[in-house]
Formats: structure tokens, sequence, C-alpha cells
């Protein structure tokens, strides 16, 4: 088979997804062996955790391109096109280059399916046709690299990067990372490779040990928030966030930030200790006016991303507890309104109560949807959940609505929107992003992990 088209391409990519989720990495081991080991070419800067992780790879792809340096970036799940995830300084890969790269790993899929191992996944094919691109046709300096689930057994994990950083950890895929924060803190921890500095913002008392014990035994340098690196806050108002960063190696003054919400300065401070790093171990070049240029101008779609201006609507891709509480907090500290219009659409396999638990105290009028996606959380049992904490954390008034079809619960939204209130919405990335290409381009995002 030979595919003519970025259609025809993707469609076989996405094709993949009912294959699933498949830990290990047999499976990229194999790709790697036959392309040629394409991954020893690239110098990555691989980036777990369970919130964050976008926006981060954001701060640090940012600041090495504005101090001229070359950078590959590779995102997950993307937002408006399965390009959107395989960028070089900003900039999509190319169709025709999807194109090409899938005729090249078709005929490998075809071999792995006839094997022991199986059929890859939609996922592992998408890893492998990334370190393809960087490796064989962009060369960028660095490549700045997001796990798609967990890190031990994440496809991700093929590489061996430069510096590892984990941002936090929090109550995320706990059905396949394991139903402990520690269990969850030790497979993120599995990006940690011997010799490999780490960075984390993560800061329970009972994940540290974890990640300090793996650091412990790959002799990996450690540096963590709160005890190696700080960040202080001076300002925090809408688009723009000020603090102060120290860390081992020097202290930086009235920094800057557009991105909104005070947790925001922690993703960007675990951006700028990363850097720190790569200066003091790599030799590498990041001048004071760059970092301060590049912070300021880093921008992130999907989190805290005002997309009408009248009425008010924001998008923001929280989808677990923790999410959910950096999100309330930011509402209650950057926004101002008069009416908070909440709408909302989850996957089944989330945990929707303690989600909710801290939606529920700030919202007048909640709707309740559905993702146009597999595994997605019924509407009617979502609002059976409201229904049960509208007591205990709800607003006395409270107005609930349930509209399974996302567009029609999307222009509800809006028309009940007046000029002094402020709509958001939140949930899975698969609606966020359907909700902000219908919103700015009036078509539906494509999708996929």
């Amino acid at each position: 088979m030979t595919f003519t088209s970025y259609q025809e391409a993707v469609g076989w990519i996405t094709g993949l997804i009912p294959f699933g989720i498949k830990p290990g990495l047999k499976r990229m081991n194999y790709m790697m062996e036959r392309l040629g080991y394409p991954e020893r070419r690239l110098k990555f800067i691989h980036v777990a955790g369970t919130n964050g992780k976008g926006s981060t790879c954001a701060f640090l792809s940012k600041v090495l391109q504005e101090s001229g340096y070359d950078v590959g970036t590779f995102n997950s799940p993307y937002i408006t096109r399965y390009t959107d995830r395989i960028r070089l300084n900003g900039s999509d890969i190319p169709d025709e280059l999807v194109i090409s790269i899938v005729n090249q790993l078709h005929p490998i899929t075809e071999e792995l399916a006839d094997s022991e191992l199986g059929r890859p996944t939609m996922f592992e094919v998408t890893t492998a046709l990334a370190i393809e691109y960087f490796a064989r046709h962009a060369y960028p300096d660095f490549v700045v690299w997001e796990t798609g689930l967990g890190g031990t057994q994440d496809s991700t994990n093929i590489v061996t990067p430069i510096v590892s950083v984990i941002t936090n950890i929090g109550h995320d895929h706990m059905d396949i990372l394991g139903d402990t924060l520690e269990k969850v803190a030790s497979e993120k921890a599995g990006i940690i490779k011997p010799g490999i500095p780490v960075v984390s913002t993560a800061t329970q008392p009972e994940v540290i040990p974890v990640l300090e014990q793996a650091a412990a035994r790959s002799n990996s340098s450690i540096y963590l928030l709160g005890r190696d690196f700080r960040a202080e806050l001076l300002e925090l108002q809408l688009n723009r966030t000020s603090f102060h960063f120290e860390g081992p190696f020097r202290a930086l003054n009235k920094l800057a930030i557009s991105l909104n919400g005070i947790h925001q300065m922690y993703n960007a401070a675990a951006a700028i200790m990363t850097l720190e790093v790569l200066r003091q171990y790599y030799a590498v070049l990041v001048d004071e006016e760059h970092l301060l240029k590049g912070l300021q101008e880093t921008s992130w779609p999907g989190r805290l991303e005002q997309i009408s201006e009248q009425p008010r609507i924001v998008i923001d891709g929280a989808h677990n507890p923790e999410g959910a509480k950096t999100l309330v907090d930011a509402l209650k500290t950057v926004y101002q309104y008069e009416n908070l219009h909440f709408m909302i659409g989850m996957l089944s396999t989330k945990n929707h109560s303690a989600y909710l638990w801290h939606i529920l105290p700030i919202v007048d009028t909640l709707i309740v949807s559905e993702p146009d996606w597999r595994k997605k959380m019924d509407a009617i049992e979502l609002a059976k959940l409201v229904d049960k904490l509208k007591s205990e954390r709800a607003k006395p008034n409270l107005r609930v609505l349930v509209e399974p079809d996302w567009r029609t619960a999307f222009d509800r939204l809006r028309q009940m929107t007046e000029e002094r209130d402020l709509a958001v919405v939140s949930g899975t990335l698969y609606m966020i992003s359907d909700v902000r290409s219908w919103m700015l381009d009036h078509k539906i995002s494509e999708k996929g992990w």
C-alpha cells in the first residue's frame, strides 16, 4: 500500500486508535532498529507529569528559539490538526513529509502486526514518525519531547534525553498508572536515565521520596521546586504574572509571563530551571534578554485561552482534580465577572466527583455536555453526579442544563453570557479542541492521542 494524500496517511494512523494503549517499548525498539536508530541523532528534553507538561514545553521551546536554536516539539494530544503535535520552530510538519514518512513506516508496522509483538498503536506510530522527521528532515538543535501517558512504558521513553523534567504528580490515568500517587510518581520517574539531570516541580510529601530514590538509583542530580529552586510571586493580573526566580546557579528578577494563573508561574519555573541546567551542564547559551522575551511571548492553546471577547469565553483543558483546582484558583484570582457560566464534557475514565468538587462552588450555570470522542462520559450520568454534590458544594441557585450535543451546548453558553459575565468551557481536550476550532475557524478539529 502506498499513500498519496495527507488524508489517507493520517486516516491510516488514526485508524490504529481502536488498538488502544499497549504499554512497553518492544515495538518502539523494533521500529527504531528498522529505521536505523534515528533517535540517537537528537538531543531530547523529555517532559513528563500530570498537568503542566504542554505549558512547560511551550516555555522551553520559545526561549530556546529566541536564543537562536532550532527547536523541535512533540506534544499530545493535538488541538486542531494532526500536524500540530510535531513542529519545528513553531511550524507544523509539512503534509508531504507526513505522507512520505508514513509510507516508510507502513511496511514496518505490517511486519510487527505479523509478529508476536503485535500491531503498534496510533501513538507509537506517531512517536516513530516524529523521531524520523526530526532526525532526517528537520535537524533541530533540541527536541522538546512530551510524554503521552506515564513515563516508564510510554513510547516516548525510547529516547535518552540530555535532561528530564517532571512537572507534577496528580490523580489522572490511575486505572493504568496505579491507584496511589506513589505508583503514579514511580511511572513518571521512569523517564529518569542514568547520569541525566532531573528537574521537578512535584511537591507532595509522598511523591518526592519516589523521585529522589529514582534519581539516586540512576546517579542523576535532581533539582526540586521549593528546595533547589524557587519562584516568588510579585504580581498576578490578567495576561501578566511577574515573579522572581532563584536557583542554585543564579537569581533572576522581575520575570513576566502572559499565560494566566499562578500555576503557570511554576511551569515557567520548571522551564527556567531546565534552561539553567542546560547552561551549566552543556554550555547552552541563553542570554537574559532572550529568556525574558521568550517567557513573555509564550502562548499555549487550550489553557485559559480566551477565544471570544463578546461574549467573553475562555477554554481550558483541565480534566482531573488537580487541573480543576488550578483552574478555579485562576478564575478566582485573575478574572472578574458577575456570573460564571461553565460548560463541561469529560471522558468516562476520569475522576468526575473530585473534579466537580472543585468546580461547583464558583459556578452559576453548569451546562453538561459530551465530547465527540470514544470513551466519552454520558452527559446524563455526569449530571446525576452533579445532582448528588449540589446540596453540599454548589451555590444555592445553581442552574444545571444537560445538552449532549456539544455544538448546541456551546450555542446556549454563548447566548446566556452577558457583557459582565464569563463563560468557561472545560474538561477533556477532545471537546476543547472542537470548540476552539468551531469558534475560530468554524470547522471540526482532527483528533487523536
